[in-house]
């Protein structure tokens, strides 16, 4: 399929009344299942134009954003497409992050109301308390307690509320929510999105390369807050009237297989790290106790050797593909049947992708080149950030970060990043933040980071520090001391300490030089 044989949205195109009349016929069948229950289509058609009912009454205006930060469960789409049917602005927040992340995200976005699952409200809280932003509105799923301090429990603030009769008038090229994606500096870019943007990665990824229909069951390991989770477990199944599967916590084995053998999944959306754990659990199920028919990975490079496991364990081929943030979900990717191990796969019908050298020209095949993609579901631009949005969006064509190789056959390997960020169990770290974070504890002179292959093959975050003469400081207490600064995920997973760090003749630290002694070259 290409990009000239799918119907373009109309020029009047709200996203979420898109989906929620496509499912019109299906006003009984379930939509998702969370850990309290099920929720229908019509369920969820009503609840979220009560959600745009009330947001409106609130006096939240068109264009204006709302932060959704919580952890996947019902709830979650309703407040997602709520919001977008109003035209108002969800920003989708990982829920892993510190309070002064949520509190720089609350300044940046300006945000005038926050949709909350009540084990974040403290943390929310805690950021409020920090800065000077007001949110008006402190929405809350499912709190046990009486809410304090002016939040109200969502239940109580739909039951209250009309359905909003019609859904804003909207363009295809309008604003219709955000996503933060991170950045070399460790400050997140708020990543503006289209409402044709998750029509079209549906069209030409899910259907034409996934071969999704509605009698799939779809459960994403990948949070609803990540673009791959979002299309996984939200634009995706909704688009077909499928089922989605939704796990709130942690996506550890156990509960992974939990969910896998009570509801029988057809499709399972994982990253490398989790497939990683699945293969090395005394727990895992065997085939003929599952219904899968296919298995997808992104967030990093999927190492052959657990594909070839996985596979042949279940059955089933896993897909695995590139995407982004920026492009919202995968533009290069395996398909069912057509698989090259260690590879990303082929351009996704509709894509085009270029790789470039330091000159900005193409390079041979077997080289190694920027990727950049033209598609139709690239962002509008970064908030607030002209600079990264011109380097990042040139015209027609999206500029990646990470550099590839164009293999004989048409498939694309990945080599690496263009920044020095790295993919960590799906998710970007920053040297440079877990650096700056390393050097303010006080037996700490210099510190550097790269990754490292773990014995999977997968990235791990690995720091080379240089101690204070006369101090000492053990592995364990630098973990902790960054674990405590920075969102849990960016600690260091291994930790080296030497005499000094190779640097230039100006003094800048030459992390290809600690890549070259990890690899013993």
């Amino acid at each position: 399929m290409s990009i000239d044989n799918v119907a373009a949205p109309g020029e009047i195109f709200n996203y979420a009344r898109y989906l929620l009349d496509l499912n019109q016929g299906r006003a009984d069948k379930t939509a998702y299942i969370d850990e309290q229950g099920s929720l229908s289509y019509s369920e969820l058609t009503d609840r979220a134009r009560r959600l745009a009912g009330a947001l409106t009454a609130a006096g939240i205006r068109r264009e204006e954003r709302v932060l959704l930060l919580m952890h996947d469960c019902n709830d979650w789409p309703v407040c997602f497409l709520g919001a977008i049917y109003a035209g108002i602005l969800p920003v989708a927040v990982n829920t892993l992050l510190t309070a002064d992340d949520y509190l720089y995200m609350l300044q940046h976005s300006r945000c005038r109301a926050a949709l909350v699952s009540a084990a974040l409200l403290p943390v929310l809280r805690d950021a409020m308390q920090k800065g000077d932003h007001e949110i008006e509105n402190v929405i809350v799923s499912r709190p046990a307690d009486t809410l304090e301090g002016g939040a109200e429990a969502l239940d109580a603030f739909l039951q209250a509320a009309q359905p909003l009769a019609h859904a804003a008038v909207t363009s295809g090229d309008e604003p219709a929510f955000w996503l933060y994606s991170s950045g070399s500096t460790g400050k997140p870019k708020g990543t503006v999105h289209s409402h044709a943007n998750p029509y079209w990665t549906t069209e030409l990824y899910a259907k034409a390369v996934m071969g999704i229909t509605e009698n799939d069951r779809c459960f994403s390991a990948a949070k609803l807050f990540f673009a791959y989770g979002l299309g996984n477990a939200l634009t995706f199944p909704l688009s077909v009237g499928a089922t989605s599967i939704l796990l709130g916590g942690r996506p550890t084995p156990d509960s992974i297989f939990e969910r896998m053998l009570e509801y029988q999944p057809t499709i399972f959306f994982g990253a490398p790290t989790g497939y990683a754990g699945m293969l090395a659990s005394p727990g895992l199920p065997s085939a003929d106790r599952l219904s899968l028919r296919l298995a997808v990975s992104a967030g990093e490079a999927l190492p052959a050797d657990l594909a070839q496991r996985f596979t042949a364990h279940f059955g089933v081929d896993v897909i695995d593909g590139i995407g982004s943030t920026e492009m919202l979900h995968i533009y290069i990717s395996n398909q069912p049947g057509k698989v090259r191990y260690a590879s990303s796969g082929w351009p996704v019908p509709g894509y085009e992708i270029e790789l470039r050298g330091d000159d900005g020209r193409p390079v041979a095949d077997g080289e190694i080149g920027d990727l950049y993609v033209k598609g139709p579901s690239a962002a509008i631009m970064y908030w607030n950030n002209r600079e990264k949005t011109r380097d990042t969006f040139q015209g027609v064509w999206t500029k990646s970060g990470d550099k590839y190789v164009r293999n004989e056959d048409g498939s694309y390997t990945c080599s690496g990043r263009s920044d020095d960020m790295l993919r960590v169990s799906g998710m970007y770290v920053s040297p440079f933040e877990v650096e700056a974070t390393l050097v303010e504890h006080p037996a700490v002179l210099e510190a550097a980071v790269i990754g490292k292959a773990d014995e999977d093959g997968l990235i791990k975050t690995k720091a080379f520090v240089v101690l204070v003469d006369g101090h000492q400081a053990s592995e364990d207490e630098l973990k902790a001391f960054v674990k405590d600064r920075l969102a849990p995920f960016k600690y260091p997973r291994f930790i080296e300490f030497i005499d000094e760090l190779p640097k230039t003749a100006t003094g800048k630290i030459q992390r290809f030089r600690l890549r070259e002694r990890e690899a013993g070259t």
